[in-house]
């Protein structure tokens, strides 16, 4: 912004302030002060003001009182009075003008159209009905006592709702900020419950299998045995059929073929088919994954699946067809799983939209991954490109945390924003 508008803005401002409609006793003080001093130090000792310029410059003074209030009947009103002092005062008359373009200025800033027109002809009538000097005086005068005011507050007028405006933008882009960000919250939260609700019904399946088999094949001489073993596959059947109504329920039907979860047996390959995806775009990806990491519970690898999908993704559309990312998965000492996605920022246009053509809900999916599971999830830039990073505990000690104790994300600053 350039120095005359800084200085252009701020006086706008301090001029609405001062008139604004609560701001009456302030505008008042300033004109009977403006008043006194015109009357007692402007005027020659041999020509005192009269007690009728006393009263018509203070009546005019107390009229300006009403100008946020009725903002058209006021400058008719100081018109009016602007009659009577041409009429019966000597000195009030410059008096009455200030206050009477005064009320012209409030007018123009708070109503438009036909009552400024109004408003603005009524002094405009009385100088054609007392000239002084002639056509150019009275044409001068009518320029800075009725246009100037009209055009001035006119002005702070438009200016005032252009900024109004501003901040309805503003608001309803917030507004639609967070619809967006809780609908995919939303989403993602219901598509985490039916991934986890599947993996608990796989395993309750296989209870209800395994209890079954037990039932047959041990002894039942003890009654008790028997009962017990008959009340949990009864409890395992009926938790499982409750599951699977639950999961139907959940189950989105735009999913397709993608499976719900993922078996410890089938991770390697399915991240190795999300590798193989990122290179057919066009990506250079080198990716070194922990053999280990084939052994992880359903929960976290269908976690780490989903992560390496979002992250390879955001490489492309961010970085392009030309980034190079390197792609590492390990397990800690304390079985942890730490993944990471780091890539050199490209050379090439993205290859897909950027994220600031489409909003894109990725880190948030990410967030909420992350947070079930107690893990930390870190997005930040590193040099030309961007690093990744998710570490997500065993899945011993994830249990029971607080996620707010257990999940730390950071999220970019604008100024680190991607380009």
């Amino acid at each position: 912004m350039s120095a005359a508008a800084y200085c252009s803005n701020v006086v706008t401002q301090w001029i609405a302030r001062l008139f604004d409609e609560r701001a009456w006793p302030a505008r008042l003080t300033l004109l009977f002060v403006l008043t006194v001093g015109y009357l007692v130090l402007l005027r020659a000792p041999a020509s005192p003001p009269s007690v009728a310029d006393w009263m018509i410059a203070l009546a005019a003074v107390g009229l300006s009182a009403g100008g946020g209030r009725w903002p058209l009947a006021t400058p008719i009103a100081q018109a009016g009075l602007l009659t009577v002092a041409y009429e019966v005062g000597n000195h009030a008359a410059m008096v009455v003008k200030i206050a009477a373009a005064v009320a012209l200025f409030e007018l123009a800033m708070r109503r438009s159209g036909w009552q400024v027109l109004v408003g603005g002809l009524a002094p405009a009538i009385v100088y054609v009905l007392h000239p002084s000097g002639g056509l150019p005086a009275l044409l001068y005068r009518a320029a800075v006592m009725v246009g100037a005011p009209v055009l001035v507050g006119a002005y702070i007028r438009s200016v005032r709702q252009t900024a109004a405006q501003a901040q309805q933008r503003v608001a309803e882009e917030q507004r639609r900020r967070l619809s967006e960000t809780r609908a995919a919250r939303a989403n993602e939260r219901t598509a985490i419950a039916r991934e986890l609700h599947d993996v608990v019904a796989h395993h309750v399946a296989s209870i209800v299998l395994r209890v079954g088999v037990a039932r047959h094949v041990l002894p039942t001489d003890d009654p008790r045995v028997r009962e017990v073993l008959d009340d949990v596959h009864g409890s395992g059947t009926a938790t499982l059929a409750a599951l699977r109504r639950l999961v139907t329920v959940l189950r989105d039907p735009e999913v397709g073929d993608t499976p719900p979860f993922v078996e410890p047996g089938e991770l390697h390959a399915a991240l190795d088919e999300v590798v193989q995806r990122g290179r057919q775009v066009g990506l250079d990806i080198d990716s070194s994954v922990d053999p280990a990491i084939g052994g992880l519970d359903p929960v976290r690898g269908l976690a780490v699946l989903r992560l390496t999908q979002e992250g390879l993704t955001n490489v492309a559309k961010h970085a392009g067809t030309a980034a190079h990312a390197d792609v590492s998965m390990r397990l800690t000492p304390d079985d942890a799983v730490l993944l990471e996605i780091v890539d050199d920022g490209g050379t090439s246009p993205p290859a897909l939209p950027t994220a600031k053509d489409v909003p894109g809900h990725g880190l948030i999916g990410m967030r909420e991954r992350v947070e079930l599971l107690g893990g930390s999830l870190s997005v930040g830039r590193q040099g030309r490109g961007w690093r990744l990073s998710a570490l997500l505990p065993s899945a011993s000690s994830s249990v029971g945390l607080p996620v707010s104790k257990t999940c730390r994300l950071h999220t970019p600053t604008p100024a680190e924003a991607r380009p």
